[in-house]
């Protein structure tokens, strides 16, 4: 299997992952364990965006191109609304 295929591959899944975490985190009742959990999301994120940044570099992925002020002045009225 190709590099840039592993690398989207490992991006979704922790993507995914991070998911489950934020869902598992608002539903921890125990405080040790919810910590525990944040600081194990906490560092899937710095890997998550670590990874990001290399898969950009070597132009496996290319983000969406930034919004237009317009757009976002668009979004920001709705919800103010």
């Amino acid at each position: 299997m190709e590099e840039k295929y592993m690398v989207n591959d490992i991006l979704s899944d922790t993507k995914e992952s991070l998911k489950t975490y934020e869902s598992v985190i608002t539903e921890a009742g125990n405080t040790t364990l919810r910590q525990t959990l944040q600081e194990i999301r906490n560092s899937a994120e710095t890997f998550q965006y670590d990874l990001y940044r290399i898969a950009e570099l070597k132009g496996y992925y290319s983000p969406a191109m930034p919004a237009t002020t317009n757009e976002i002045n668009n979004v920001k009225s709705e919800f103010q609304e």
